[in-house]
Parts: structure tokens; sequence; C-alpha cells
């Protein structure tokens, strides 16, 4: 599959992190969003987060310049007429999502594969408004797609044979383990993160620990790599709160009900890592920096 031409649609943290695993493993990608300025800035934060992982020993200077020269930042959704994969990445909203697909139905070719990467919508829905409901496939991926292994293959109710095989190559290029999932709202990973986040939440704002303890329980505990607040906020509590909103609707069970917390870091624009604030704080670069102060106004 390497040398296909793929299309990137948003420039947004999971656009960045497809668009680098994508050219990582040789293959040019076109990353588009509403703007050329806003594809720009999304090559920009690749091209960051890339240094950081030059000053870890993670990445090389020439690996980085190997890896910029592969991906085109673009405003123009025709880039995308002969592609052979499409990935949609824009924010996890239906119509949103419904509305790109449509356009894009008119526009690539028919036998190109087009992916959603979204966590809790339904794949069907979305293929709905297309001509080619058996070509439309999820792929979940998460953050950060450079560093986790795996990726949720979601079948929506029409998706065919060989579009999923379509998919499962697009897994093997970028080195990926996959899971075959059958359509459910939240399919396996966000539904089960989803309450612990949550609960992690409820424990935090209730004053039982510090999110300092809290996370250092867990990752002590159970051998979590990161603890669930710092994966909140890895994430971005946005797109969490978004997720949690749309598995409410869906199922009308309580434990989806966003943390009154998380609703009010929302609303205050502390978003996490992206802000440089959410359940802990951090520098431009994303690294998180001592502050026992923010961390005790959170719950205020």
């Amino acid at each position: 599959m390497a040398g296909k031409k793929i299309a990137i649609i948003g420039a947004g943290v999971m656009g960045q992190g497809l668009a680098e695993a994508v050219a990582a493993a040789g293959t040019e990608v076109t990353l588009i969003d509403k703007t050329t300025r806003l594809a720009e800035r999304g090559v920009k934060a690749i091209a960051e987060a890339m240094n950081r992982e030059i000053g870890k020993w993670g990445l090389t200077e020439s690996d980085k310049k190997a890896i910029l020269a592969r991906i085109y930042p673009s405003s123009d959704l025709s880039m995308t007429e002969d592609a052979e994969i499409i990935l949609e990445a824009i924010p996890e909203d239906l119509q949103m999502k419904r509305d790109l697909f449509e356009k894009l139905d008119t526009v690539v070719r028919p036998d190109a594969l087009l992916v959603t990467n979204t966590g809790t919508i339904s794949v069907s829905e979305i293929a709905a408004v297309t001509e080619r409901p058996q070509k439309i496939i999820g792929m979940h991926f998460l953050t950060p797609v450079t560093k986790v292994p795996v990726v949720e293959i979601v079948k929506g109710f029409h998706t065919d044979d060989d579009t999923f095989r379509k998919a499962v190559a697009f897994a093997q290029l970028l080195d990926k383990e996959y899971i075959t999932v059958n359509e459910y709202p939240g399919y396996v990973t966000t539904r089960i993160i989803v309450p612990l986040l949550n609960e992690a939440m409820h424990v935090l704002m209730e004053g039982v620990a510090s999110a300092d303890d809290i996370d250092r329980a867990m990752k002590l505990g159970f051998g979590f790599n990161m603890g669930p607040l710092a994966l909140a906020d890895v994430m971005g509590l946005d797109v969490v709160m978004k997720w949690m909103e749309n598995l409410l609707d869906e199922l009308a069970e309580h434990k989806y009900n966003p943390c009154p917390l998380l609703r009010k870091m929302v609303r205050s624009g502390h978003l996490g890592v992206k802000t440089g604030r959410g359940f802990f704080v951090y520098d431009n670069e994303g690294n998180r920096v001592p502050n026992p102060a923010a961390a005790a106004a959170v719950t205020k």
C-alpha cells in the first residue's frame, strides 16, 4: 500500500497524528482543513511535536525533514479526487461528518476507501448520506496516533468485505494492531475508558484525593502507563466531554453523564495539554509543570 495517495481532512490533533503516522510510513499525504492557514498550522504543530521527540532521542533531524517533506497542507477538497484513501478527522459532531461525507461522495473516485475516525458516532448514520454506504468504514485511532499501537476497525451495517480488507491493509501500513468492531455506540475503547475517566473526575470533585494522588494510585495499583486525569488532559477535555454526551444520548445511561467538574473546565477553556491547563498544568511544549496552586484551584 506504500505509495498510495492519501488525504486527511481535519488538521487538528488527530489529523496531525494521522498525517505524521502516514508520512513516517513513507507515504505522501495531503492534510486538508477549512483554510490553508489552518492546514499549515497543523503541519507546524507536527514539526513542533517532532522537535520534542528529537529532544528525547526518539527521532533525528533527518527523520523530521523526510516526514515533513511528505505532508502537503491544503484547503482544497478537490485534492481528494484521485486519492485512494480519505480519512476524516474533524470534530465529533454527527451533522458535520454527514455534511462532509455527502460532499466527498460527489468528489472521490468510486473505489476510494472512505474512513471516519469517530470514537462514538454511528458509521452507518454517516454512510447513509452517501450513494456508497458499503465503502464507508470507521477506523478509531487513539491519541497519540504515532505511539498507540492499536486501531479499532468499525464495520457499519453495510460495509463490505473489500472495504474491510483495505482498512486492514491501511492499518498494517501504519504498523498498527487492529481489532474488529461491529457497530455499537462507543465501540470498545471509548465505551470502556469514558466511565473510568468520569469516575476519576468525580473522585477529584468530591475531594476524596488530589489529582496527583488519584493518578498515582491508578498507575501503581493497576499498571496504567498514565493516570486517568492526565490521560483526559492528553485526549482533550472538550473531546472527552463530547464522547460522554454522545454516549449519553445513544445509551441513556447515567455513567456517561459528564462530571460537573468536567463541564466547568470545558466552559472555562481549560481543555488539557492543548491549552496548557487541564487537571494539570503544561508548558508550551506540552510537558507537565509543577503548579500546586493551580492544581488545588481545579476543584473550586
